[in-house]
């Protein structure tokens, strides 16, 4: 077939048009069943044909950079050996000017000769000449809808007239080039949002369970209760703080409600619609630390079969609040110094890091500043947490919320054990109020549930915990009996109950792990 282009120009006959036609024929029928992975090849292979048969030096495709941007990039390319690539990787109104106003209000462009464009595209002209170096061109604007998003160029470096029949044609091209690149638009947008769906999806099954194990293990009260002003002097801070996302350090003595404080300034915070993800940092194997907080992917160390996400992952644009967080070791000290400084997170086998929005709650029974002193602290995480402290009182200092609480508990438990009590002696309540309750609120609801399990009066009667100024042990009792007789004495005021929520282990201060350790050294045993 002689070539559609020679030294007088285009031979544009009745053979070559049918022959075009059928080429074009033949691009667009490739490109109905197309996957949208190989769409680029596709594209610059039908530029190379169209450059060939039409004897041109250069096509090119350009695509905006983003939405209301002013530069367009060069997305496919294919030119003539010898020809290129001179072109620029970006295509700007303020170097085309003319040319681009034309394209963008949707009008086709072309022209034989430079000079042939008008004088107002002066700026243009310089372009050309200085880096697109074609001496003829034509253009034809990718429309979604009424918006211009790109454009196809067609250019040859010697002057030619282009035939008023091949523009419909190459419309046409410009047409299912543009479809096809609109299709793996919306598919890539279909397949983003169905990521993001599928990702809410997991993480919101993972609240649930969250939430579901939370429910069964938590014994606190719903509310607080308090009548005192030293808690009332608490409950201003918390009411301070909640609306903001300043990380709060909390510190008090075992057992005083640090984690019901947590909660109630989450509740009181904007992130109150999503869980509060609470963290025993001295419940979790050293081994696991990392883990656990961070995440880990599959295959990170022996054991890791699955990929895991982490609790402060699990708690993006929510609160985690990590108890006890003077028990984490100090390599993992100096990776939570800095998720709180950058805001993001590295899964364990995974050095990408990962952004995360969460409101840190720190709470401690240990004196942070001593620790830091003894170095089992971090000086810069300790500053870095103690943002707002908040110092939760014992129970010794705000005796007058005694009675409230009790009741509180004793209808708490009334529920749970189907018992109902109407009365409690006025000596009782005294007793109890003068109690210095060295285990604060856990201890009173120790003592008041092992009163409910044994009573079947409507009138309860509560003991009093002996204090530990009236364990007076003859001097003539080794250490390591007295160690036997405190643990056993502990073990039985929690029905042998080793783990969990005021566990033996809880009480006594011990992984449970130790604890039983040590009870074989010891050789305490639970009696038939």
């Amino acid at each position: 077939m002689p070539p559609i282009l020679n030294e007088e120009g285009f031979t544009f006959s009745e053979k070559s048009a049918l022959d075009f036609e059928l080429l074009i024929s033949d691009i667009s029928s490739r490109f109905v069943h197309i996957h949208t992975s190989q769409l680029d090849s596709l594209i610059e292979d039908s530029l190379q044909k169209i450059i060939d048969f039409l004897s041109l030096d250069r096509a090119v495709l350009w695509q905006e950079e983003g939405p209301d941007s002013k530069r367009f990039m060069l997305t496919h390319l294919r030119f003539k050996p010898g020809c290129g690539p001179e072109v620029k990787p970006f295509l700007t109104s303020d170097s085309f000017p003319y040319l681009t106003a034309q394209l963008l209000s949707g009008h086709e462009t072309r022209y034989s000769r430079i000079d042939d464009l008008p004088e107002e595209a002066a700026v243009d002209k310089a372009t050309i000449r200085e880096y697109a170096k074609e001496y003829s061109a034509m253009a034809f604007p990718l429309l979604d809808g009424n918006t211009v998003y790109g454009f196809l160029t067609l250019g040859k470096m010697q002057e030619i007239v282009w035939p008023e029949k091949l523009i419909p044609r190459l419309r046409v091209v410009a047409h299912v080039f543009s479809s096809a690149l609109l299709r793996k638009k919306s598919e890539d947008k279909l397949y983003e949002t169905l990521q993001e769906l599928e990702k809410l999806k997991v993480q919101l099954e993972r609240e649930n369970v969250y939430l579901r194990q939370e429910i069964k293990v938590r014994s606190s009260p719903s509310k607080i209760v308090y009548q005192s002003q030293v808690m009332i002097e608490v409950l201003d801070k918390v009411e301070q703080v909640a609306s903001t996302n300043a990380t709060v350090l909390l510190s008090g003595e075992t057992g005083t409600g640090k984690e019901l404080i947590a909660s109630a300034i989450h509740e009181s915070s904007s992130r109150s619609q999503r869980a509060m993800v609470r963290v025993n940092c001295g419940a979790i194997p050293t081994a696991l630390v990392e883990s656990e907080l961070f995440g880990r992917e599959k295959g990170a160390y022996t054991g890791a079969v699955s990929r895991q996400i982490g609790r402060f992952e699990l708690a993006d644009c929510s609160t985690i609040f990590l108890d006890e967080v003077t028990e984490l070791p100090m390599e993992m000290q100096v990776k939570l110094l800095r998720v709180l400084q950058e805001k993001e997170i590295e899964r364990l086998g995974n050095p990408k890091p990962v952004r995360i929005d969460v409101r840190v709650i720190a709470a401690s029974n240990q004196n942070l500043e001593k620790a830091v002193k003894d170095g089992k602290f971090r000086q810069d995480l300790y500053y870095r947490l103690n943002v707002f402290p908040i110092e939760i009182p014992p129970l010794r200092s705000r005796r007058e919320d005694i009675p409230k609480l009790v009741w509180s508990f004793v209808d708490e438990l009334s529920n749970e054990l189907g018992k109902k009590v109407e009365s409690i002696s006025g000596k009782n309540m005294e007793d109890l109020i003068d109690y210095s309750w060295p285990g604060n609120v856990r201890e009173l609801r120790n003592a008041i549930e092992r009163a409910m399990i044994v009573s079947d009066s409507l009138k309860l009667a509560i003991e009093i915990p002996k204090s530990p100024s009236s364990l007076l042990i003859p001097s003539a009792i080794t250490l390591k009996e007295i160690e036997i007789q405190h643990i056993k004495r502990v073990l039985e005021n929690s029905a042998w109950r080793i783990r969990g929520k005021n566990g033996a282990a809880e009480i006594l201060g011990m992984k449970p792990t130790t604890l039983e350790t040590r009870m074989a050294k010891l050789g305490i045993s639970r009696p038939d």
